[in-house]
């Protein structure tokens, strides 16, 4: 991942999330918007005393919410943490798969409206 230093968008989001409050953010692309909340809401999981934390992501399109849930299962990887992309437009089959990953539970939730 090679991060040297945050960017302006991380320097201002990592401490709010960790502080433990909610945040709409926007910044342009490529700015580390993905790293800006998932690596904070990761921390406080991983830290014990927030394990039952309820995360929702809410993406525009079933593309980018496909896309945060990989960046969450690389940044989350040998964690525990786990997340589930849940979004409309595909057959019953796939709605039923992320019915029983629901019911399974997760950790953090990545939707569309």
């Amino acid at each position: 991942m090679n991060y040297q230093k945050p960017t302006p968008i991380q320097e201002q989001a990592i401490p709010l999330i960790l502080e433990g409050h909610d945040l709409i953010a926007c910044a342009q692309t490529g700015t580390g918007k993905t790293a800006a909340y998932i690596l904070p809401v990761v921390h406080r999981m991983i830290r014990g005393d927030h394990r039952h934390l309820n995360t929702l992501i809410i993406a525009p399109t079933r593309e980018l919410a496909q896309q945060i849930d990989q960046q969450i299962e690389g940044f989350a990887y040998f964690t525990g943490v786990s997340s589930i992309p849940v979004y409309g437009g595909g057959d019953g089959a796939t709605w039923e798969q992320q019915k029983r990953a629901l019911e399974q539970g997760a950790d953090i939730i990545i939707a569309t409206p």
